[in-house]
């Protein structure tokens, strides 16, 4: 007897089935992630904001602001690997065409359809161009572009496996321009990197009108370099999260950088590019300072900060030209630490004044040794002529 049978779903369908069961986190400092499991995203059309070829006169305020030119002076980044994780990369852009390693952990391929990831990984190391006015933190570091993302959501997994893959190829830093929640295989990944001696920078998230200002991942975690954003004249952005422990600041409004295709994207704002001149800091100090552990990197680009200026600044803006020059106290142990403050002026009286000269006195004193000489002269005269007297009975002397 035939019996009836329930059909079976399609491979298709379970797969749509499956990504519309995935909870999606909306990113405010870059791509999203979403949790629990990583799901390669389906090819789609792939179509970013459009740019601009043509870029206004003058270097950009972040470069005016942070003077990387002298840094350079000391430092380049050359030798440093930076693993940037992020939306992918337009490697046909005049000023990124030379970085050849990537991993790819979406199945599409390394175009970036986003253009969050050619932003970031152009402010750390975009290199320098005829007769363009932008570039990059640390033009001489070699770059591993980690493409996460397909769109502006993302999965924790990828995110995750992403910083696994760093450490296999050894970064030296790692820039995270992505915020999440907190989750144990995303905390996993970002202890094993510090343990592999690698400096991580994460964007501390930006406050927007769909964005609560929650604690950002792994921007939060110990040990990370959390980033907030700056603007012009070195006050936290508006946008900027407060409830990330914020490390240093760094430029993050009205920001130009590189666009897919081939061109620039101005008056951008958030933590993910201020997150990503703090990287490019990060590139310089260790090339600078190759001795140093990731700690002690962190550290010093902390000490080396403007200062805190309010909630939510931590050190302060940013500063790769003290970076990589100051001569920093030391513990015992090597680490570098905040010099202590200076110490206050000493007071008007505290040392005492010359007094000013005392004519009276000096020529009474003088008159008073002048007439102790005459009478000891007088006194020696007498001592003389007084036995001759006596010896002739004080009668007068004969004529010669």
């Amino acid at each position: 007897m035939a019996g009836s049978s329930t059909p079976r779903p399609s491979s298709a369908m379970l797969g749509r089935v499956l990504l519309a069961a995935v909870s999606v986190l909306v990113l405010t400092a870059g791509p999203a992630v979403a949790s629990p499991a990583a799901v390669t995203p389906a090819a789609e059309e792939c179509d970013p904001e459009p740019g601009t070829v043509k870029l206004p006169g003058g270097e950009p305020w972040a470069q005016q602001r942070l003077d990387i030119k002298t840094a350079w002076r000391l430092s380049a980044g050359a030798g440093v690997r930076v693993a940037v994780v992020d939306s992918g990369l337009d490697t046909r852009h005049p000023q990124l065409r030379q970085f050849a390693t990537f991993v790819d952990l979406t199945g599409t391929g390394h175009i970036d359809c986003v253009g969050h990831g050619t932003a970031v990984t152009g402010i750390i190391a975009g290199r320098l161009y005829p007769g363009v006015a932008f570039h990059g933190v640390a033009p001489q570091a070699t770059v591993i572009e980690l493409k996460q993302s397909n769109q502006a959501q993302g999965h924790v997994a990828n995110l995750a496996a992403a910083i696994d893959k760093a450490v296999q190829l050894r970064a030296d830093v790692i820039n995270i321009s992505i915020k999440a929640a907190d989750n144990p295989a995303l905390k996993a990944a970002v202890q094993n990197a510090l343990a592999h001696d690698i400096v991580i920078v994460a964007a501390a998230g930006n406050i927007t009108e769909k964005n609560e200002n929650v604690p950002a991942y792994p921007g939060s975690y110990e040990g990370v370099l959390a980033a907030g954003s700056a603007t012009p004249d070195g006050r936290r952005a508006d946008s900027s999260n407060t409830a990330t422990p914020v490390s240093v600041l760094g430029p993050g409004v009205g920001i130009v950088a590189p666009w897919p295709p081939s061109a620039y994207k101005l008056d951008l704002e958030g933590s993910s590019f201020a997150a990503a001149y703090v990287s490019g800091t990060a590139a310089l100090v260790r090339a600078r300072f190759p001795h140093l552990d990731q700690e002690q990197v962190r550290r010093r680009i902390i000490a080396t900060s403007d200062g805190s200026i309010g909630e939510g600044t931590g050190a302060g803006m940013v500063n790769p030209v003290l970076a990589v020059s100051a001569v920093l106290p030391f513990e015992p142990d090597g680490r570098p630490v905040v010099a202590p403050p200076p110490a206050a002026a000493i007071s008007a009286d505290a040392i005492a004044k010359v007094p000013p000269e005392d004519f009276v006195t000096r020529n009474l004193s003088l008159a008073v040794m002048a007439g102790a000489l005459i009478l000891t002269a007088l006194a020696g005269a007498l001592a003389l002529v007084l036995p001759l007297g006596r010896s002739r009975g004080w009668r007068p002397g004969e004529p010669a």
